[in-house]
């Protein structure tokens, strides 16, 4: 019952927000600082969108796992940052990142309250994603919920992600309909995949969806096989290479 009552708001603030879903399809803009702050805290932070959006699911379907450094990329509210942290445990660290030094700062008085004292691998930082402060190659995943489609450039932020993943490194992108800034799989797909990302796994419904990501240029191991008329070129477990015919195109051609 309280599932289908989620469903029934979701479907209202849906319709509510409909003009300005058409706007964006014609013109980019963000909208007032206290636009998007009710936005932020009484819709993304809501109890409704988190019986949409699960933090269990938020975590399997990201792929957290105990032990890794996790960066969540405009973690705004915190909404799924107790639950990132509990899945990295102790050994684990998240990395909670966001622009607005307000959502930062009420983040980090809640971090403060008795209830969440366990949490001390966590640590709040203000930055944005164009500038992250880390070292290359040292996050095990980067974790992106509602975030990507609010970001104007967003080639020189999944660059950005791109250097700071370790080899191997997952991008977990998930984005949920009742978001005004809504992307189809195929456009997050497209996004990604002129920053260097292959999809490895995509999850979810039409209503809320994650995707994961690996960057192919992170593979050193390549090998070519010859089948036939045709040289495949393997990178990791993804087939980069095409159809050739043999006296046409060497191998050296079809990387």
């Amino acid at each position: 019952m309280e599932n289908a009552s989620a469903y029934l708001k979701a479907a209202i603030l849906i319709t509510l927000t409909l003009p300005v879903r058409l706007a964006k399809r014609f013109h980019r803009f963000q909208p007032p600082p206290f636009i998007a702050s009710i936005i932020e805290v009484r819709v993304l932070a809501s109890d409704f969108r988190r019986k949409l959006q699960p933090e269990e699911k938020i975590v399997e379907r990201s792929g957290i796992k105990a032990g890794m450094s996790v960066l969540a990329l405009g973690c705004g509210l915190g909404v799924y940052t107790l639950g990132l942290a509990r899945a990295v445990g102790n050994k684990g660290k998240l990395y909670a990142l966001d622009m607005q030094p307000a959502m930062i700062e009420r983040l980090r008085r809640r971090l403060e309250k008795p209830e969440c004292t366990e949490f001390t691998n966590i640590e709040t930082m203000l930055a944005n994603a164009y500038e992250l402060p880390f070292t290359d190659e040292s996050i095990d995943s980067v974790v992106m919920v509602a975030v990507l489609p609010e970001i104007p450039d967003k080639d020189r932020a999944l660059k950005e992600i791109r250097r700071i993943l370790k080899p191997g490194g997952i991008l977990a992108i998930s984005e949920t309909l009742i978001d005004p800034d809504y992307p189809l799989r195929r456009t997050t797909k497209e996004y990604c995949r002129r920053a260097g990302f292959v999809l490895l796994s995509t999850s979810g419904s039409f209503f809320n969806y994650t995707m994961q990501f690996e960057f192919q240029g992170h593979h050193t191991n390549q090998a070519y096989y010859k089948s036939g008329i045709m040289f495949v070129k393997i990178v990791g477990n993804h087939v980069l290479g095409r159809r050739c015919v043999l006296s046409a195109i060497s191998e050296d051609r079809i990387a």
